[in-house]
């Protein structure tokens, strides 16, 4: 993979075996090594490749950033502080205790993936609070000689937040602009519950434009130019998979049918703009049905308060 700028850099965990999935990103400089989002501990082996391959070790890690707390983005954090134990961990003050204490996190996830638990995510293990850098609605940081912006970023999760560099114009937003398959064909919005805020996401997409990055990094799956239509695209399909969503709640049926019917329907128009390949690569990168799950509860809590 190309360098995105003179000490930045990114590269492929090449999640459960599949490429695309999960991208980490990489700043480095003479004063060590900065991850974004070093992914799950399954995918600890290709970390430590990758880097080796830079002519880095884990030893070298000085900083880790973490746009949110799930799984697929932080879950290895506390099994990679073994091998680098003074890093620094840059995280959102709303996600701070549930990395120190993960009894919660993974109560909840347990919820969602059950027995695959292990097999996706491997080891997970709290994070010393004395490693912990919480940050609040805006920060700044200096991470491998490199300027890093911070902010607020919720929508997706409470706990998001979003990196920028300005020096190269790069904003790292995790899931805030979606997935987009290396191919960048679609766009898709990861919808999980429990957190997904639309209102709340409209706003950090503003907040991300505001700084007027040239490239959107995105954690599934890496650069993304033209961030303004990237968001256009995004913004139309969650309007669109919402609406849908919403209409749903009212048909016939239990839960599970209505998000496999889900699932299905998007699978299947996936298929049709790109392959059947690519359609179930984004399947296994972003859960179609947990995305029903995840707007089904917003417009559930949304009818609630009116």
């Amino acid at each position: 993979m190309t360098p995105l700028a003179p000490g930045l850099d990114f590269f492929d965990l090449n999640f459960v075996g599949q490429p695309g999935i999960i991208a980490t990103g990489l700043l480095h400089g003479a004063s060590g090594v900065g991850l974004i989002d070093p992914g799950p501990t399954t995918s600890l082996p290709v970390l430590r490749s990758a880097l080796s391959a830079r002519g880095f070790a884990t030893a070298d890690i000085r900083w880790i950033l973490l746009t949110h707390i799930h799984l697929d983005h932080a879950a290895a954090t506390g099994t990679l502080l073994k091998e680098c134990p003074t890093a620094r961990v840059i995280v959102h003050e709303r996600g701070a205790p549930h990395l120190i204490d993960p009894s919660k996190l993974l109560a909840s996830a347990t919820r969602l993936y059950g027995a695959d638990m292990e097999r996706l995510w491997g080891e997970i293990l709290p994070v010393p609070a004395a490693n912990v850098d919480a940050v609040g609605e805006r920060a700044r940081t200096t991470v491998a000689g490199h300027e890093v912006h911070i902010a607020w970023t919720p929508g997706h999760a409470w706990h998001h937040v979003s990196y920028y560099l300005p020096a190269a114009g790069i904003a790292f937003v995790g899931d805030t602009a979606g997935i987009c398959r290396p191919s960048g064909r679609v766009v898709l919005p990861p919808t999980p519950p429990p957190d997904i805020d639309l209102e709340a996401w409209r706003e950090s997409t503003q907040t991300i434009l505001d700084w007027n990055p040239d490239v959107l990094f995105l954690t599934h799956f890496g650069p993304q130019t033209a961030p303004r239509v990237h968001f256009q695209d995004l913004w139309k399909r969650i309007d669109d998979w919402s609406a849908r969503v919403h209409a749903s709640l009212s048909t016939d049926g239990t839960d599970e049918q209505r998000a496999a019917a889900f699932m299905e329907s998007i699978t299947d128009e996936l298929a049709r703009l790109t392959s059947r390949a690519e359609a179930e690569a984004y399947a296994r990168a972003g859960r179609f049905d947990f995305s029903w799950s995840g707007l089904a509860r917003y417009w559930r809590k949304k009818e609630v308060r009116q």
